[in-house]
């Protein structure tokens, strides 16, 4: 195996400042077998996976992973089956415990906890969706939804209105009356993210939560999980090994092979810097379109008040311009002295969309206003696009 450059790797712990770090993962080995001592040294001293197990008889599960995360991120983590991935996130709440190195949350050495201190960090601290859901079958929705309150010794009453508000939030709003059996794959996952939601932990680990969906499902899941996001703010570590679900999730991506780290980075790193030829041979086949955004092709034009915008005024700036953005009060009267209507454009999209998510709005207009926190500011043609997308890929050919 070629070796990993841990000068790439670990660039982006540079860039963070400590105060916004909420998980630290510190030089982590986790090592399976009766020798692990012996099996840590030999790795240390430079022996593969392959040599440790013909040595010692022991399995490297992780090898000196080191990154942090930050707090309201989403974190994921990818790689194939055998990777490390449901093993290291299994170590963010010590139900696997590392054979070296040191889990930091808010700073504290989760190893430091004793039995108390860690049953507190795992029922307020961090919570956990499961790929195959883990719901009580002799229990209702509201039930299996509120189960992480009562342990955490919150009232019935105050558990259930709490557990409705997550109900609400997932788009189970009645059926919180309902068995696990009388839902639907894609329902019951809603239920273990209730779940997960209702004990009000800052981090959710979550471990290939939705693989076992069926695909349209599983898209729906992914976009309501990036609603709640939005507007929860949650540190969210998610396991996958679908890249274009690593891309359209996650705010940085982590790639596993065989127990060692590859690279961290942005989709957009991970993408077009590929740290070896490993990553990039992972992600040669991706979807372009979900990882470029909107903000990478608009360009940004006049926005004129509506006492700016008089026909004169408007007619003058196209001239000079793609675009301008108007109030729509004005638009019909410039359309009707022949101004294109690929000029003024009404759908809208905020710049951080993924510009494939821009396309049906497209197929429908040559031209979308592109809007930051929801003020408009440029317009995205159809050419930008297309553009942008032919640009990022002959850059990818050249590097």
């Amino acid at each position: 195996m070629d070796d990993v450059p841990r000068n790439i790797v670990q660039a982006e712990s540079e860039a963070v400042i400590m105060s916004d770090v909420k998980i630290q993962v510190d030089k982590v080995y986790k090592i399976f077998g009766n020798r692990p001592a012996d099996a840590l040294a030999e790795l240390k001293a430079g022996a593969r996976k392959a040599e440790v197990l013909q040595k010692t008889g022991c399995i490297v599960g992780l090898r000196d992973i080191d990154f942090s995360i930050r707090r309201g991120e989403t974190f994921v983590i990818m790689g194939l089956s055998g990777s490390g991935k449901s093993t290291l996130i299994r170590h963010f709440n010590r139900l696997i415990e590392p054979t070296a190195g040191r889990i930091l949350v808010d700073g504290r050495n989760i190893m430091d906890m004793n039995a108390k201190e860690l049953l507190a960090l795992r029922r307020h601290g961090i919570s956990m969706v499961f790929q195959r859901f883990g719901l009580l079958p002799h229990q209702t929705v509201l039930e299996n939804t509120i189960c992480g309150p009562i342990l955490q010794g919150v009232s019935r009453r105050d558990a259930v209105a709490l557990g409705m508000e997550q109900l609400e939030l997932v788009g189970l709003k009645g059926f919180e009356n309902r068995f696990p059996s009388q839902l639907s794959g894609g329902m019951q996952q809603r239920v273990g993210l209730a779940r997960a939601l209702a004990t009000q932990a800052e981090v959710l680990l979550m471990d290939e939560a939705f693989s076992a969906l069926d695909p349209l499902i599983k898209s729906d899941m992914q976009d309501q999980l990036k609603d709640i996001q939005a507007r929860l703010k949650k540190t969210i570590i998610f396991i996958t090994h679908d890249l274009d679900e690593a891309l359209h999730l996650g705010d940085r991506i982590a790639i596993l092979k065989d127990g060692e780290l590859r690279q961290v980075g942005t989709g957009e790193e991970i993408l077009f810097r590929p740290a070896d030829d490993y990553v990039e041979r992972f992600v040669r086949k991706v979807d372009l379109s979900r990882a470029m955004y909107a903000y990478e092709a608009f360009e940004k034009v006049p926005v004129l008040t509506e006492a700016e915008a008089t026909v004169e005024r408007s007619a003058a700036l196209l001239c000079q311009h793609r675009g301008v953005i108007v109030s729509n009060g004005v638009a019909p009267r410039l359309l009707s002295r022949g101004v294109s209507a690929e000029a003024l454009p009404t759908a809208s999209v905020e710049a951080g969309v993924a510009i494939g998510q821009c396309f049906p709005l497209l197929a429908a207009a040559d031209a979308i206003l592109v809007t930051e926190s929801g003020k408009p500011t440029g317009i995205l043609t159809r050419e930008m696009a297309f553009k942008a997308l032919a640009r990022s890929a002959r850059a990818d050919r050249m590097s």
